[in-house]
């Protein structure tokens, strides 16, 4: 097999070149198929670019992909190229040759270069599409933040509605409870006072949503918190059956937060736990912190939450619970208020079984 090239084989190899750029180039615009026929598309034009197109074989790995071209005999040799996306490796692109038939000396140094620059194509390529998944991520995000807010809105206006005639119908269902002695009016009035103060708790989560309630930002212990939290719902996790346990590295941690907001978020997530855990089970609240944030994990041992839905458990409304037990903002308010703080909150399975709820915030807002 000759290795060296004629004046005219060379024009007819630069024809090739060109002719194999504009073809990948055409390819990569269209890209209307699925990505792994668009790689099988360029290494079949790569191999017919080579000087022995018969014999030539174009392997490419690329975003969990592997092409090939023909079966690599035993033995080959090869030129070699590199693709990186946003200075990585993200894959490489050989040309073969069958050996001992062929040597490195078939191959061409314009050859080489025609491959260094493909694999620049195809790594500029992959930036272009990831750069559009986060373009499309952020129209979404945009989107559903304009809902919320208009959500937002509307829900401040109808708290702001409900807050007065809720406040009247408690205050004079008590008075009646007052002055009566039938035995079940007063059965009847409690049933009403029970219903107001249902009520009104969701007009609050409500204006929680809405962020209608005024933040007051202190520097403040964290330990004293969660020890009143657990305290006050002594009784639930007795009438549940459950125990409970607490472990803080830090004893002494202080961050800025709204101390009335941080204790909401901590009966939400616990009154959760309590509501999904099963008899005799724990429910465990762990604080760690680092030099700039606060992480704190309530893990309990329920039927934990299905993949289906995780996405939509901080929804405002949504909730898995029967009609009447609850009012689908709990998560969403905690939500809220954690956003508010600077800080995240998110799902995972607790293992063997049950949700960890895990919670990020700063020990200091950033102004």
């Amino acid at each position: 097999m000759p290795s060296t090239i004629s004046t005219e084989e060379k024009l007819q190899e630069r024809i090739k070149e060109l002719s194999c750029l504009y073809e990948i180039s055409s390819v990569l615009a269209k890209h209307e198929d699925s990505f792994e026929n668009t790689l099988k598309n360029i290494a079949k034009v790569l191999q017919q670019a080579w000087r022995f197109p018969d014999d030539a074989i174009a392997e490419l790995k690329l975003d969990g992909f592997h092409i090939k071209t023909k079966i690599l005999p035993q033995n080959t040799i090869f030129q070699y190229g590199e693709i990186k996306s946003f200075k990585e490796e993200k894959g490489f692109l050989k040309i073969h040759y069958p050996s001992p038939a062929f040597s490195k000396k078939h191959f061409l140094p314009e050859e080489q270069k025609l491959l260094e620059k493909v694999c620049w194509e195809l790594g500029s390529f992959l930036e272009r599409e990831q750069n559009k998944g986060k373009e499309e991520i952020l129209k979404r995000s945009a989107q559903r933040n304009d809902r919320l807010s208009i959500l937002g809105e509307i829900t401040a206006g109808i708290a702001h509605e409900l807050n007065t005639p809720l406040g009247n119908i408690l205050g004079f269902a008590e008075l009646i409870a007052e002055r009566t002695s039938d035995v079940q009016i007063k059965n009847d009035i409690q049933k009403i006072i029970k219903s107001s103060i249902f009520s009104r708790e969701v007009v609050k989560k409500l204006m929680f949503f809405a962020c209608e309630m005024p933040q007051n930002m202190e520097f403040i212990k964290i330990k004293p918190i969660i020890l009143q939290a657990l305290s006050l719902l002594g009784p639930n996790f007795k009438k549940a059956e459950l125990s409970h346990s607490f472990k803080m590295e830090n004893s002494k941690l202080r961050a800025q937060l709204d101390a009335i907001q941080f204790s909401q978020v901590l009966f939400n997530i616990l009154i959760n736990a309590i509501y999904v855990s099963p008899k005799n089970s724990k429910i465990e609240v762990e604080v760690i912190n680092d030099e700039h944030n606060f992480y704190i994990e309530v893990r309990d041992e329920g039927p934990g939450i299905k993949k289906g839905i995780r996405s939509r458990i901080f929804e405002p409304f949504f909730s898995t619970k029967p009609l009447g037990e609850g009012s689908g903002l709990g998560l969403s308010v905690v939500h809220g208020i954690i956003k508010s703080h600077q800080g995240e909150i998110f799902a995972i399975d607790n293992h063997p079984r049950g949700t960890i709820f895990k919670i990020r915030l700063p020990l200091k807002m950033l102004k």
